[in-house]
């Protein structure tokens, strides 16, 4: 029996190779198209982190959840999503610590931040001057007004 590669052989008939290229490239296409853009949501009530993921998993999202920017920071150092949205006060690490880091780490993440408090105006400011700007979204909101804000901000995903 001989000992060839599917590569050699390939490799050996340019025909088959570019076909195999070509339809390699197709499949990529496809794939990036059928992709779901994948999300992390964080908040400190659990209620309202899988209530969200809930919701954007129905809206054709891959979501996960983390209940603190500690356990959503490491999640987001090994999910690599395409969109970080957090709440912004939670204990130990709050939501504007968290967006900085994962800007820092993962400058393609689009970061959203949700607070339902007026209490987070110096958080934001704090994070201007160190040259960090965020988008901020009230809490509560609807989930459709949600989707419409995350599909404005990253149109590629919904083409």
């Amino acid at each position: 029996m001989l000992d060839i590669t599917s590569e050699t052989y390939l490799f050996s008939r340019p025909k088959l190779l570019k076909r195999a290229v070509f339809e390699e490239q197709e499949d990529d296409k496809i794939s990036r198209r059928l992709k779901k853009p994948t999300i992390l949501v964080v908040d400190d009530q659990h209620l309202i982190a899988d209530t969200t993921t809930m919701v954007l998993n129905r809206f054709g999202f891959l979501a996960e959840r983390a209940y603190s920017g500690e356990t959503a920071l490491e999640m987001a150092l090994r999910l690599k999503p395409d969109y970080l949205l957090t709440d912004i006060v939670m204990p130990g690490m709050n939501g504007v610590d968290l967006a900085i880091s994962v800007r820092k780490r993962l400058p393609a993440t689009i970061i959203v931040l949700l607070s339902g408090q007026a209490g987070v105006t110096n958080l934001l400011k704090d994070a201007k001057i160190k040259g960090h700007e965020f988008d901020l979204l009230a809490k509560p909101i609807h989930p459709e007004k949600l989707m419409e804000y995350l599909r404005h901000k990253a149109p590629h995903f919904w083409q």
